[in-house]
């Protein structure tokens, strides 16, 4: 036919002589025969495999006819597949896609066209071809819905299209290049089919496939095993959740299968599902009563009947699933029983109760049974919050089960679990009973927990030898320790006085377990100064909810915390603020300990005077100079409790900070601070600048104010209790507003305001009071006079502290100035002093270079000494002489006096009668010295 003749440039090409060193260019006698041979026989090869006119294919299928119509077409379906036996080129792959649609059709009648489908299918399983790079991109929408009719040829009646469509799929993974290649061509890369699939939405066409093979168990397994491939991208399985995989494959799971694997591909599939999508939409559809069946009845099969390491594996994979499915949708689980199933299963070592639903298990301690409790305890956690599963909880045990590890650990025995997998699930057993225990408080009661706990805890601070594996999430930083086991017992603990039940906490009590803790927080304490560790700051700040949740409201439980618990307290109040930030949980452990003391030592004399005598409220004050605001809200109000006895004020008022700060300016400071935070207007001098609105921030403002009901707090109500204003206010009038030192002129102006604080805060209740009133209703004459008259109270007010703080201004000014005509009179003198002092060196260094000026100098000392003397003569007197002979300067001079004997009549006794000679003593520095020496 002329129809299938070949192109005239591939005849050229097959009759071109072949380039080898074995054949010459007029294919004339060769030096080797053989390869003369071999290169004529691929010659005849190529002449062969002719390329076919598929638009003459297409049309020729097309055709409906006779029965020798039918054989050409055959025929021309065979010339196809031994023209594109290496691979189909990308530019003819629409076309054969074509034809195989034209086949799929003829199936039905034409069992003859199935082979021919199958081998053209094969086909597609080989890499595509292509002549330039380009080729992958512009053929790709193409290809992507060639590859996307794959799927939609399962609706070929025959299983063995539909398997060799499901092979073609799974070859995609497989690659293999053809022994050889097209001329001019050559392979796309490895992972374009896989691509393509993925853009044609292949996947969801083959999920929805499988109600075509919902009776044909060989190709429901062909088809599971391609979706298994296709599942491992996450790209397909979005497409397989909007077929509704995943309730499609779970309903799958307890299907008839001797080979077990519909179950394992299920599975697998499922499992891929939910690594790869959201997993809120995988259990949205496991979320039915029909698939919550099946995974039950898969489960207990495998529980009951798998004996195999890879049913042990099944059964835990499909517990996962399970314990997914409960955190969603546990009203279904509790309906079809399954819940009751797994509670059971869970208490079924620990609690020897015989149970129906478990007769004939037995289970050994492999790892993946050891897997499986470990599951159990976790599914367990997931009922606790559930309403619904409470009651099953307290009907099958579950205390009593997860009491059963809050014990010692001792050597587990042969054929017992071994010592790090016992510590694993002790840790998780005790972890999931902190969730369990609040709920079931009566069976925590009647099990005794609180004595277990307390024996337990009491171990855990022993000296008995244990060293921890600490190699599981919940031993943590437990290695070689107990660190782990008193963690989750002080959890389990801190769940349940949680609760503020008078029983539970009574019963805690009366085991003495105050002292107990106050001993297991001096131990982790000592522990943690050698080294900061997260889990020791997290076992104190549970010890400090606990003793607070203890001694609240208790005074006799306080004295019982006092002396100890103090000393505790102020450790932890002189932490190095530097670790506030450390993030391992020392600001956590701060505010713990803050709320122990609020909840411990105040309302009990003997402890807040214990606090006051190890000056604790000095620590306070210093952690409120931090002006951290997280801390200082709850500081402040530690504070205004404490003022309630009168030895703090003292304490209060004693307090310097860094510069000699007053506990009064760092209020003030914190005020002006919070009003900055708060938006309120204030001048540059800090002075009110709204007198009708003097203490309202921004957002106050903004507000607009509803009527609301009388039960309903306003806005001006509700913003005290959102600021630390109302705190500082009420620290300061315990302070007093008088006499207050260490303040400024801003200070004081600050002050002002603060003291006005209630009256400025009664006038926006008055405001709001009148605008509610205003919108509803109109005021008579006489009521509407009242409430102008307290609006103008509230702004006379406002405007007398506005005066009295420009006084206060101007009197600071004042002083200034004062203070500033002292400081310039001081610099004067000094100037002065030091103008005398030069002039005075000048007339130095004058007499001593020149000689008349030395004698002018020394004539007017003289002068000067007798101006000097007395006038009047001292009668029967002797007489000295003032001048020392021989000295030539006009200084002062030294240290030396000449003493005379005096007579006899100025002594008051007469002198002896032998006449001493008269003599000259020296009290010179040397006189001195001899004089001591004698």
């Amino acid at each position: 036919m002329a129809s299938l003749a070949e192109p005239r440039g591939s005849r050229a090409r097959s009759r071109s002589p072949a380039r080898s060193p074995g054949l010459s260019p007029a294919l004339g006698p060769s030096r080797c025969g053989e390869e003369r041979r071999k290169a004529a026989s691929d010659a005849a090869q190529e002449t062969q495999v002719r390329p076919v006119d598929l638009n003459y294919a297409i049309k020729l299928l097309e055709d409906a006819g006779s029965s020798d119509l039918e054989d050409q077409q055959l025929k021309v379906l065979k010339k196809v597949v031994k023209s594109f036996e290496n691979g189909l080129p990308l530019k003819d792959l629409a076309q054969i896609m074509d034809i195989l649609n034209l086949c799929a059709e003829k199936v039905n009648e034409q069992e003859a066209f199935i082979e021919p489908v199958c081998e053209l299918i094969k086909l597609c399983g080989l890499p595509f071809q292509k002549k330039k790079f380009s080729d992958e991109v512009n053929y790709s929408v193409a290809v992507s819905k060639s590859i996307a009719q794959l799927g939609c040829l399962m609706r070929v009646p025959s299983s063995q299209v539909r398997i060799q469509i499901c092979k073609c799929i799974i070859s995609f993974y497989k690659m293999e290049l053809p022994k050889k290649l097209l001329p001019g061509y050559q392979p796309t890369s490895a992972d374009y089919k896989i691509q393509m699939a993925e853009l044609g939405g292949l996947a969801e066409t083959l999920v929805l496939s499988l109600a075509l093979v919902e009776n044909q168990l060989t190709e429901k397994l062909w088809v599971l095993k391609a979706l298994q491939h296709l599942s491992n991208s996450g790209v397909n399985c979005r497409h397989m959740i909007k077929a509704q995989a995943a309730s499609r494959l779970c309903l799958y799971l307890n299907g008839t299968d001797p080979s077990g694997q519909l179950v394992f591909r299920s599975s697998e599939i499922l499992w891929n599902l939910l690594e790869n999508t959201s997993k809120e939409e995988v259990v949205s559809q496991l979320n039915s009563l029909e698939c919550i069946h099946a995974l039950k009845e898969i489960f207990v099969d495998r529980l009951i009947n798998g004996f195999r390491h890879y049913d042990r594996q099944l059964r835990n994979d499909l517990l996962v699933i399970a314990t997914l499915v409960a955190e969603n949708s546990a009203a279904s689980m509790i309906e079809s029983g399954f819940t009751m199933l797994l509670i059971a299963l869970a208490t079924f070592t620990e609690v020897k109760i015989p149970n129906p639903l478990l007769e004939g298990l037995k289970l050994t301690y492999s790892y993946e049974d050891f897997e499986m409790k470990k599951l159990l305890f976790n599914i367990i956690g997931i009922f606790s919050k559930d309403p619904h599963a409470v009651q099953l909880l307290s009907e099958n045990d579950v205390m009593p089960a997860l009491l059963y590890y809050v014990k010692p650990h001792k050597k587990p025995g042969f054929h017992d679990w071994s010592a790090a997998q016992y510590e694993e699930l002790q840790l998780h057993a005790i972890a999931i009973l902190a969730s369990v225990a609040p709920l079931l408080v009566d069976k925590y009661l009647s099990c005794q927990a609180n004595t277990l706990l307390l024996v337990f805890l009491e171990w855990c601070v022993g000296q008995d030898p244990f060293f921890g594996q600490g190699n599981s999430f919940h031993g943590t930083g437990g290695r070689g320790s107990k660190l782990a086991q008193m963690r989750y017992g002080l959890r389990v603990l801190k769940s349940v006085v949680s609760l503020y039940d008078d029983a539970v906490n009574l019963n805690l009590c009366d085991q003495g377990a105050i002292s107990q803790l106050l001993e297991i927080l001096k131990y982790a304490a000592n522990k943690l100064e050698q080294k900061d560790d997260a889990i020791l700051l997290e076992i104190q700040a549970n010890i400090l909810f606990i003793l607070s949740v203890l001694c609240e409201n208790d005074v006799h439980r306080k004295e019982l915390f006092s002396y100890e618990g103090v000393h505790l307290l102020i450790s932890f109040l002189q932490m190095d603020p530097k670790k506030l930030h450390s993030g391992l949980g020392h600001r956590r452990l701060l505010f713990s300990a803050l709320d122990c003391l609020w909840s411990c030592v105040i309302g009990c004399y003997i402890a807040e005077d214990y606090f006051l005598e190890q000056q604790g409220i000095f620590f306070l004050l210093d952690l409120l100079a931090l002006k951290q605001k997280s801390l200082c809200n709850i500081i402040l109000g530690i504070l205004s409790e404490f003022c309630d006895n009168p030895k703090t004020i003292i304490h209060i008022s004693t307090w310097r900070g860094e510069k000699d700060q007053t506990a009064a300016k760092l209020l003030i400071q914190l005020w002006r601070q919070e009003e900055l935070d708060l938006g309120v207007q204030r001048d540059q001098y800090g002075r009110i600048a709204d007198v009708k609105r003097p203490i309202a921030g921004s957002f106050q403002k903004e507000q607009e104010i509803i009527p609301m009901p009388s039960s309903c707090p306003s806005f001006a109500i509700i913003e005290i209790s959102e600021n630390i204003r109302a705190k500082l206010y009420s620290l300061l009038c315990k302070l007093g507003f008088e006499n207050l030192p260490g303040l400024s002129a801003k200070d004081f102006i600050t002050l002002a305001i603060i003291r006005r604080y209630i009256d400025f805060k009664v006038g926006e209740v008055w405001s709001e009071v009148c605008t509610e009133l205003k919108e509803e209703f109109r005021p008579i004459a006489s009521d509407e006079e009242t409430l102008r008259v307290i609006s103008e109270v509230s702004e006379n007010i406002g405007k007398m502290v506005t005066a009295y703080q420009t006084e206060v201004l101007e009197n600071h000014h004042h002083q200034e100035i004062q203070e500033e005509e002292k400081a310039y009179t001081k610099i004067r003198a000094v100037h002065k002093q030091k103008e005398m002092v030069n002039k005075s060196w000048e007339n130095f260094l004058t007499r001593t270079s020149n000689y008349e000026a030395l004698k002018k100098a020394k004539r007017l000392q003289e002068k000067l000494i007798e101006a000097s003397k007395s006038k009047s003569k001292t009668q029967n007197g002797a007489v000295h002489s003032t001048d020392i002979k021989g000295l030539g300067t006009t200084v002062g001079s030294g240290r030396l006096v000449t003493v005379e004997s005096a007579p006899s009549q100025l002594v008051g006794r007469p002198l002896s009668a032998k006449r001493l000679p008269v003599k000259r003593v020296s009290f010179g520095a040397g006189a001195l010295k001899r004089n001591e020496k004698s």
